[in-house]
C-alpha cells in the first residue's frame, strides 16, 4: 500500500517559500557582483546589469526584513526539523533525517552570517577595485557557505524524504484547518524544545538585530 504523500502546513510553505525565493535571487544576484567586479577565482560571461550592486542590495534588504519571521518560525513550529541532541548522536549511525535536520540549522546560521557581513560593505568599494575588504571576503565566504546549506539542504531532503516530501513543499493543496488564519498559529512553543535550540535561536537573531544596527551605529562615529 502506498505512503500517503506528506503535507505541510500552509504557513510553512509560505515563508519557506518567500526566503527560498530570496535566497536565490540574492544568490544569483550576488554571483553576478562578483562576476562584474571581482571575478578573480573564476568568472562567466555575463552581460552588466545597471546597478547590479543596488539590485543584490534590495534583494537581501527585503530578505532582512522577512528573514527574522521565518526564523522565529523555525525555532518555535519547525524545530522538530532543526538539530537536537539527539540527532548528533544519530548522524554517525548515517541518519538521513538528521542530516537534514544538520543542513536545515546550518543553512539559518549561513544565511545571517551572509547578512551581517553584506550589511558591513560599503557600496564603492567594489567599484573601486577594493577587493581585499574583509567585510567583502567574508560576505564572498558566507554566501559560499549558504550555497552549500542549499545544496544540502535539497540533496539531503530529498534522501529523507525522496521527491514526495520536496513535493509537498511546492503542493498548493490547503486543508480545511489551513484556510483559517488563527489554525495558523497552533503548534508553537513559547520556547524552544531545547537548550541547544535555544542558544542557536538567540545567537540568530542577535545576528538579525546586529545586521540592523551596526552600519547605523558604525555610520554615526
Amino acid at each position: 500500500m502506498a505512503k500517503p504523500a506528506p503535507y505541510q502546513p500552509l504557513l510553512l510553505r509560505l515563508t519557506h517559500g518567500a526566503i527560498a525565493i530570496l535566497v536565490l535571487l540574492a544568490l544569483l544576484s550576488g554571483f553576478w557582483v562578483y562576476n562584474t567586479y571581482d571575478g578573480r577565482w573564476g568568472s562567466l560571461p555575463l552581460p552588466q546589469i545597471p546597478d547590479i550592486q543596488g539590485l543584490h542590495g534590495t534583494i537581501a534588504l527585503v530578505l532582512l526584513l522577512l528573514f527574522p519571521l521565518f526564523a522565529l518560525y523555525c525555532f518555535h513550529w519547525g524545530d522538530r526539523r532543526l538539530l537536537h541532541k539527539k540527532s548528533l548522536a544519530q548522524l554517525s549511525q548515517g541518519n538521513w533525517p538528521a542530516w537534514q535536520r544538520l543542513a536545515n540549522t546550518l543553512m539559518l546560521v549561513a544565511v545571517t552570517f551572509a547578512l551581517i557581513t553584506g550589511r558591513m560593505m560599503k557600496e564603492e568599494w567594489l567599484p573601486a577595485g577594493d577587493l581585499n575588504r574583509g567585510w567583502y571576503l567574508a560576505h564572498l565566504g558566507a554566501w559560499s557557505g549558504v550555497l552549500l546549506g542549499l545544496l544540502s539542504h535539497l540533496i539531503l531532503g530529498a534522501k529523507a524524504g525522496g521527491r514526495a516530501l520536496l513535493a509537498s513543499m511546492i503542493s498548493f493543496a490547503i486543508r480545511p484547518e489551513d484556510r483559517r488564519l488563527q489554525n495558523w498559529w497552533r503548534g508553537g512553543r513559547l520556547k524552544p524544545s531545547s537548550q541547544l535550540l535555544l542558544g542557536l535561536e538567540i545567537s540568530v537573531l542577535l545576528g538579525i538585530g546586529a545586521a540592523f544596527v551596526l552600519p547605523a551605529v558604525i555610520a554615526a562615529q
